[in-house]
């Protein structure tokens, strides 16, 4: 009986305890914390965080009753250390893991606390690849790296830069981060030009090669990205090589401002070697609680308590065991109490040394990760709050400037304000609002003490002159060639580059390499390709700019146009003893001799009955008739007009005769004073269907355009090497072993025409081109040959240097022979012949309904004054006829006195 009393408050008791530890809030809440002690960021990192947990243990309202632990474990900046310590913290039931600051370490710690379910909080890990969706118990307090190269890319971009060399460690920090970097730097379509990576542990050794590779580039922009380094070894070697002069422009992430900062006043004198470089900052808003920590650190450091000034990162640590702290808090007012519990496939490891059974599962990981999410304070390094990727969010960065061993803050950074002299939390915009025209930073004193901004570029050095390749041509000479094997060239196009070259804002040096045996002409794509390939800097000469050029190449702006032209044998047609018909057409000869017939019989008709030097025997009225049409054309007609509508007519008809008589003496004048020529070939249309032969210049780039873009038979096509060549070929025909034309660029043409009046221009080029000056791609030097070309075209220099290599004898092309002039066609003129057509049509059929209104009042006088007859209706109707005839045929004076004056009807209006 006393068994089955016991039992029972046995069993009452033990659910009693159980419950009442349940509902115990825990005493001590342990949190780990794995960092590399003796680091820059360390340093500041450790003695922030043991004060973050001195404060929170000593504040009523976070975690009352309950004390916060830290349990610190050195990675060494090893990954293996960095995980051996993490596992230790875990064996300890830690809640949460502070750090690190390595993105190495901090990847692997995130697989661990992954699997034990323990958020993971860095200070100052900035790989942007650490992604919530791949460790989603990882968090940051830090801005990613992401954030930061944004800001990196505007400022390159802010000053005009478009290429820069990176300078980065060669671990997931760096590469991680100038990756993010080369991905700004595309959407604003510049580049990193070169990348030049460093071993983890790299010494002078190291720097001293990378940097001695780097100057020997065009670059002149670095940007260094590497961990903080107290000895600033990168710059210190720099020096030395006479890399921080004015030249350089020097741009460093948040490691140097993070070195900088940490610095004593004694050490604040190494600043002398960072002359001009500019960096960026984590941006921390001014506070009063900023300000009183850190005149508290002051105090420390005064006393000896800590070893290094305070940084950005050590902020970032402080606040970090705040966030912790807050959602620990939090977690425990709700669930009260904090258990672990055992993993069994651990429990199945079995291992000697490493007790991983030991490790537990923090049942309450999720829930506590739900509260960090949430987390939304004000701390000493601004707004802490995460956003979905598990990121810190807002803040922006400081810019600052190194000038006379001082740190001079220019402006600020964000990505919803851009650049600005204000601090981001003073700007109110909204994001993605702001343009480059926004942007604004104070001045800056650059490498060497200059205000200007550097070009951030170098085409070339005394050391490594640009290497400029140029046509060693065996024909056209005048364009470019080599002066008896002395590596001189000269030519046209050369001096065109030399006057360029005095434009440019900057020293070029140069030496001109000859590319060709001097006995042919070199291949011009081949020369092209050479600057691709890195051979040649740039390539200087008679280079056509065509479309597969560009595509490897970038040219300079034209200094000469040009085209595909086609020259063949041609005939003299200016003598000839019917010129005089050329400037009209069969039908405009015919309208105009129609157009005197017509006028002839019109103004006889409305001036017979009036003018009398319209009367007479029919054999005198017609000379007269066709005398007065014709004579018009020369203005000397001895008979004038005297009715009204005669005269209209003439008025019309003079100045259709004036547009007509003009227009034939400007043709004709033109037909006599410019070369007619002739041809069997009539343009690239009928040459391209005839079979014969066809000749072009050795090394032009009119085969490939005749094979390929015309698909004319390559065994039509015939290279010739030299204007003798031409001139020989030309002569001896298609049927002769010759060619029936020639095709290549008129400026050549010109040349070649010069000397020679048998040989013509068939048509107009029926290609458009230039002559341009070939870069490498990319090459800013293009830009400003191509501006300094343009002034010389606009100062007219351009054209002096054309007239001094092609104009002592004359200009090419100001003798070119030109097509036939075009023949005036009636068309030209229908609309003068349709006006005068209505004119006198108009006219004569208002004169013959005058005439007959007079005639039937003639013929109603004659039946009052006279007998009715009895003949017939014919005769009649004959007789009626003749009568009118009759009538028109009288003078209208005498018609007059046959009418009374109240029967007169009205005569011509004057």
């Amino acid at each position: 009986m006393k068994h089955f009393v016991v039992l029972p408050l046995i069993i009452l008791i033990w659910v009693f305890r159980t419950a009442s530890v349940c509902c115990q809030t825990p005493a001590v809440v342990n949190i780990g914390a794995v960092f590399t002690f003796n680091s820059v960021i360390g340093r500041a990192a450790r003695v922030a965080m043991d004060a973050a947990v001195s404060d929170v243990n000593r504040d009523p309202r976070i975690l009352n009753g309950t004390k916060l632990k830290l349990i610190v474990k050195d990675s060494n900046c090893s990954v293996f250390m960095g995980s051996v310590g993490a596992f230790q913290v875990l064996e300890e039931g830690v809640v949460a893991i502070i750090g690190p600051q390595s993105s190495a370490i901090a990847r692997m710690i995130s697989e661990i606390a992954n699997g034990l379910k323990v958020p993971l909080i860095s200070y100052a890990a900035t790989d942007p690849t650490l992604s919530a969706l791949q460790f989603p118990f990882f968090f940051r307090t830090a801005q990613s790296e992401s954030y930061q190269m944004a800001a990196m890319a505007d400022l390159i971009d802010f000053y005009g830069w478009t290429e820069v060399i990176a300078i980065y460690l060669d671990d997931d920090y760096g590469r991680n981060g100038i990756a993010a970097l080369d991905d700004e730097l595309d959407k604003k379509k510049l580049k990193i030009a070169y990348k030049f990576p460093l071993p983890n542990q790299f010494d002078l050794n190291n720097i001293t090669d990378m940097l001695n590779k780097s100057k020997l580039l065009g670059p002149r922009v670095y940007v260094v990205h590497v961990d903080p380094d107290p000895k600033l070894r990168i710059f210190t070697i720099a020096q030395k090589l006479q890399m921080m002069t004015s030249n350089f422009v020097w741009l460093a992430t948040d490691w140097l401002s993070t070195t900088i900062d940490s610095f004593s006043l004694m050490n604040q004198t190494s600043l002398h070697i960072l002359q001009g470089v500019v960096a960026l900052r984590q941006h921390t808003p001014e506070s009063s609680r900023k300000r009183a920590f850190v005149s508290r650190w002051r105090q420390m450091l005064e006393k000896g308590l800590v070893s290094s000034e305070l940084n950005t990162y050590g902020l970032n640590a402080y606040d970090t065991v705040w966030a912790v702290a807050r959602s620990i808090d939090e977690f425990v007012k709700e669930h009260r109490n904090i258990t672990f519990s055992f993993n069994d496939k651990l429990l199945r490891m079995k291992s000697a040394e490493f007790q991983l059974g030991k490790l537990k599962v923090f049942d309450g990981g999720l829930l506590l990760l739900e509260k960090l999410s949430h987390t939304n304070f004000t701390g000493l390094s601004g707004k802490i709050q995460f956003n979905q990727d598990r990121n810190i969010v807002n803040g922006g960065y400081d810019v600052i400037n190194i000038d006379q061993m001082a740190v001079h803050p220019v402006g600020y950074w964000s990505n919803t304000s851009g650049f600005s002299v204000l601090p981001p939390e003073n700007l109110k915009r909204e994001e993605d609002s702001y343009s480059r025209l926004d942007q604004k930073l104070n001045s800056i004193t650059w490498p060497g003490g200059k205000k200007e901004t550097p070009r951030g570029w170098v085409i070339a050095d005394d050391a490594r002159p640009l290497r400029i390749g140029v046509p060693n041509r065996a024909s056209f000479v005048e364009f470019a060639t080599e002066l008896h094997n002395s590596h001189k060239m000269h030519g046209y196009c050369i001096d065109v580059f030399l006057e360029a070259r005095k434009l440019v804002p900057y020293d070029i040096p140069y030496r001109f390499e000859p590319f060709g045996n001097g006995s042919s002409n070199p291949s011009y794509d081949g020369l092209v390709q050479m600057v691709k390939d890195d051979v040649f800097d740039a390539a200087v000469g008679d280079i056509a700019i065509v479309t597969n050029r560009t595509k490897i190449v970038d040219f300079s702006q034209p200094y000469a146009t040009t085209g595909l032209v086609i020259v063949a044998p041609v005939q003299d047609s200016k003598s000839s003893a019917w010129v005089f018909l050329q400037p009209f057409t069969v039908e405009m000869w015919c309208a105009t001799g129609a157009s005197f017939v017509m006028i002839a019989v019109v103004i006889w008709i409305l001036e017979h009955r009036v003018n009398n030097d319209f009367r007479g025997p029919p054999k005198r009225q017609l000379v007269t008739m066709f005398l007065f049409s014709f004579s018009t054309l020369f203005k000397t007609n001895q008979e004038s007009t005297v009715s009204p509508l005669g005269r209209m007519v003439m008025v019309v008809w003079l100045f259709l005769l004036m547009v007509i008589t003009a227009s034939y003496t400007a043709s004709l004048t033109s037909i006599l004073t410019v070369q007619q020529l002739s041809s069997p070939i009539t343009g690239i249309d009928s040459l391209i269907r005839s079979n014969w032969p066809i000749g072009y210049q050795e090394g032009s780039f009119a085969y490939s355009y005749l094979a390929d873009g015309l698909y004319i038979p390559r065994s039509r096509l015939k290279s010739l090497g030299s204007p003798e060549a031409y001139e020989r070929a030309l002569r001896q025909g298609p049927t002769n072993g010759g060619v029936a034309a020639i095709i290549d660029e008129l400026t050549y043409v010109e040349l070649f025409l010069s000397k020679r009046t048998e040989f013509g221009i068939i048509g107009q080029p029926f290609t458009k081109s230039g002559w341009g000056f070939a870069f490498k791609r990319g090459s800013p030097l293009a830009v400003d040959i191509s501006t300094a070309i343009l002034k010389l075209s606009e100062s007219g220099k351009l054209q002096k240097i054309h007239e001094r290599w092609f104009c002592k004898m004359g200009c090419p092309g100001e003798n070119k022979q030109k097509d036939e002039p075009n023949r005036l066609h009636l068309i030209s003129f229908w609309g003068l012949y349709l006006l005068c057509g209505i004119v006198t049509l108009g006219s004569l059929l208002f004169f013959f309904l005058r005439t007959v209104r007079d005639f039937v009042h003639y013929k109603r006088q004659q039946r009052k004054s006279s007998h009715p007859s009895s003949i017939s209706s014919e005769a009649r109707c004959s007789h009626v006829i003749y009568s009118f005839f009759d009538f028109i045929d009288e003078k209208e004076e005498a018609i007059k006195k046959i009418f009374t004056p109240s029967d007169n009807p009205q005569g011509q209006n004057s």
